[in-house]
């Protein structure tokens, strides 16, 4: 059996942690992609195909990720955005048995491959999998028929669903998938359901109906998720590396993993789950309340709060509150930064994405920050904003708006001085 992952998107609802494709952010120590694989690999699938856009996926790079992982690893170039059937047509020539197709973020994706493989030894060689949405007019919707997926209807209005039941990013083809794709009259970004609905003119689908909706990465804020489910596998185990040093009076509660050659500073708390990886420098009296994942050379200073987050390697905090936040790489933090990361009135917390107001779910919610930007002292962050890569925020700023890429923010202040 063969997989095909496909990581050619542009990732653009993921800003401001889209510089690199979004499978790259690192959880654990490595990114989702190596996790997504990992798992196709404890199934027996070693035959992997991936398809990237070169110029968010550099290719070196991911092949020094993957190395320690047993398989064959094949890449097909889609160097434009032309939609998931051509990225799937562009493995044709490769594909040369019954394939998975797979989105490489899907770090949950070993026990839903057993149900698969469950029905192919059965005989069933069209599968596909969904679970139930309270959103269908955001989705490929199934219609469904003698238990069986007769047509999947894409974005249907509220209220003219066919179900409430959503198509998810894992399915299972034969290879003549691809003369149906041919068939196609008027191929677009959106052809990969009119060659599934080609498909199962002729095909009789079975598909697997998830007991409850699995994460998904369309925003960055979703990463939270994939974080707890994640922590919550049997795959993290309490472990402190034999090089790390740790200060005296430090209290580490729960599952927690402390790499190689890292620094836990005195009287520090950690209350698992929590990830800290290689070379890290964790500052004195520093609180860490999980979940909580900082990749590798992650630096903090003393008196440092830091609450469900998710940071990237290379970033240095100074002191401050940093809850429920995303940083990416190689940032730095001044003294006394603040996150507020809930709204006055406890509602659920809205972010622009693409100049559309996103309700995220979420009433706990910091800021998202991309890679290579700095703060100055003394800055604060409301609920849900937004921070581009490379950007500049001065000392004393308070950020109420998204800030774009390469964009510098001073607070203009005006000096008064009193003579007696």
């Amino acid at each position: 059996m063969q997989a095909v992952i496909l990581a050619a998107g542009e990732s653009s609802r993921f800003w401001p942690l889209n510089q690199k494709h979004k499978s790259l952010i690192g959880i654990m120590g490595k990114p989702l992609l190596y996790w997504t694989i990992k798992a196709l690999l404890e199934k027996g699938i070693k035959d992997i195909i991936l398809v990237i856009n070169p110029n968010s996926f550099p290719q070196k790079e991911i092949k020094e990720k993957l190395a320690d992982l047993d398989i064959k690893l094949s890449l097909v170039i889609q160097e434009k955005p032309l939609g998931t059937g051509d990225a799937i047509f562009r493995a044709k020539d490769l594909v040369r048995e019954p394939f998975l197709i797979s989105w490489p973020y899907k770090v949950y994706a070993g026990e839903i491959i057993d149900k698969i493989l469950e029905k192919y030894k059965k005989g069933q060689r069209f599968v596909l999998v969904g679970s139930k949405t309270l959103t269908p007019w955001e989705y490929g919707i199934f219609k469904i028929a003698d238990n069986k997926v007769v047509e999947i209807v894409e974005n249907p209005k509220p209220g003219q669903e066919p179900s409430k039941i959503k198509m998810l990013g894992l399915h299972f083809l034969e290879p003549d998938f691809f003369d149906y794709y041919q068939k196609v009259r008027k191929h677009h970004s959106e052809d990969f359901i009119d060659a599934l609905n080609l498909y199962l003119n002729d095909k009789k689908a079975s598909f697997l109906l998830l007991d409850k909706e699995p994460p998904t990465l369309k925003y960055p804020w979703q990463l939270f998720e994939l974080l707890k489910s994640a922590f919550e596998s049997n795959k993290f185990k309490n472990y402190l590396s034999p090089s790390a040093i740790i200060g005296k009076n430090v209290v580490i509660k729960g599952k927690v993993f402390i790499g190689e050659n890292t620094k836990i500073g005195e009287n520090t708390v950690i209350n698992g789950p929590c990830y800290i990886g290689k070379n890290c420098q964790i500052g004195a009296n520093n609180i860490f309340r999980g979940p909580v994942n900082l990749e590798n050379n992650v630096l903090t200073g003393s008196f440092c709060e830091i609450k469900n987050n998710i940071i990237q390697e290379d970033t240095h905090l100074h002191s401050g509150y940093f809850g429920d936040s995303i940083i990416g790489k190689n940032c730095r933090f001044g003294a006394g930064f603040i996150t507020a990361n809930r709204r006055l009135d406890r509602e659920n917390i809205k972010s622009v994405v693409k100049g559309k107001k996103i309700d995220t779910g979420l009433t706990y919610l910091g800021t998202i920050v991309g890679d290579n930007t700095r703060f100055g002292v003394q800055v604060s962050t409301m609920p849900g904003v937004l921070i581009g890569s490379n950007c500049v925020v001065g000392p004393g700023t308070q950020v109420f708006e998204n800030l774009n890429d390469n964009l510098t923010l001073y607070t203009k202040s005006k000096e008064i001085i009193k003579k007696n």
